[in-house]
């Protein structure tokens, strides 16, 4: 098994990379679209109204704060885990500045719609290289293992609580918020069966250990 996890080590790490840039720029495409952000979206966007540093900082910075949460709850940091507090913030910054702000709002739902595909797809890819959970995600996971609460309500609780929040802090909550909530985690179960990486003998294809 760790001969194989060598020879994979190289793919997996670019899945990883690739993933976590493409993540950042789906976040880009739906802060764009001016329709309603994703929730953790909207409360990095309500803290921007109040602070002198640009949405990618302000990300890295909430992302740090989630994985001190980590500590009460025994999670344990992966190689992605890092990557994604650090990377993903940055390469949203990229796509801000190069998507235009102010269009018409057919090219905005559009830009909507790009970015939430985009956010799955990369869901998928950095899930799929298996370095560790995205900090919120290990949020999510550690909360319901040491509540007991099933994973829907946990992440629910969550997403409502950061979405309040950043509505009072003035960020964008639209229809886009909504239809995120509905759609993300449909798209994100099909992406992950297609990008996840057998890293063992006995898997089945398509699906990790």
């Amino acid at each position: 098994m760790s001969a194989l996890r060598g020879r994979r080590l190289p793919r997996r790490t670019v899945q990883l990379l690739v993933g976590l840039f493409l993540y950042g720029i789906g976040i880009a495409f739906m802060v764009r679209g001016q329709i309603g952000a994703a929730p953790w979206d909207v409360l990095t966007q309500g803290i921007t109204r109040h602070v002198p540093l640009t949405f990618g900082v302000v990300t890295i910075l909430v992302s740090i704060v989630v994985l001190l949460l980590w500590i009460p709850l025994r999670q344990k940091l992966g190689f992605g885990t890092v990557l994604n507090a650090l990377l993903v913030g940055p390469s949203a910054d990229v796509g801000l500045a190069l998507i235009p702000v102010g269009q018409p709002l057919w090219l905005r739902i559009c830009f909507f719609a790009i970015g939430l595909l985009v956010l799955s797809a990369a869901t998928g890819l950095y899930i799929g290289a298996q370095f560790g959970p995205g900090p919120r995600d290990g949020l999510m996971t550690g909360l319901h293992t040491q509540t007991g609460w099933p994973i829907w309500i946990v992440r629910t609780g969550l997403e409502i609580v950061v979405v309040a929040v950043g509505w009072v802090l003035g960020g964008n909550v639209g229809v886009g918020t909504v239809a995120f909530a509905l759609l993300v985690g449909p798209l994100c179960q099909y992406f992950m069966r297609l990008f996840a990486m057998t890293i063992g003998p006995q898997t089945r294809r398509g699906h990790a250990t």
